[in-house]
């Protein structure tokens, strides 16, 4: 009978798939740690005090961060540098509005409130998406 339950149980445990979302195509981002406060009475962060708008903040993450705002009172922040390129000087995403473009031959478009790609459904990997915390005028993104 012990025998029974432990054939039955091994085959249950190698009929389990992974848990993983770990997609290789979406490798091309290094797991930089990001720690950076804005205050949002400094030029040009006054710009996410109104609705639609975005900011590239060189320096940090990958190629630089987007902060956007859909009413500007709610932050996004995205690494500006495109998941779907190896890291080049044309896979800097350059923000519009709520989206952001890469400056490569494809020319990848994002939406920047929900970090997926636009028009394109063969890009699998979306933006990596970054953590807002606001404080009264302050910002801080972090992961």
């Amino acid at each position: 009978m012990k025998t029974f339950f432990s054939l039955i149980l091994f085959t249950f445990l190698l009929s389990c798939s992974g848990n993983s979302n770990d997609d290789r195509n979406c490798r091309f981002l290094l797991d930089i740690g990001v720690n950076r406060q804005i205050d949002l009475n400094l030029f040009p962060f006054t710009e996410l005090l109104f609705p639609g708008n975005s900011v590239y903040v060189p320096n940090e993450g990958n190629a630089g961060i987007i902060i956007s705002t859909t009413t500007g009172k709610d932050f996004y922040a995205w690494d500006a540098a495109d998941p779907n390129h190896q890291q080049s000087s044309c896979s800097v995403l350059a923000p519009e509005g709520l989206f952001a473009t890469c400056g490569c031959e494809d020319a990848n478009k994002y939406e920047l409130v929900n970090g997926t790609a636009v028009g394109q459904n063969d890009l699998r990997c979306a933006l990596r998406n970054y953590r807002v915390q606001q404080t009264g005028n302050t910002l801080l993104i972090f992961n």
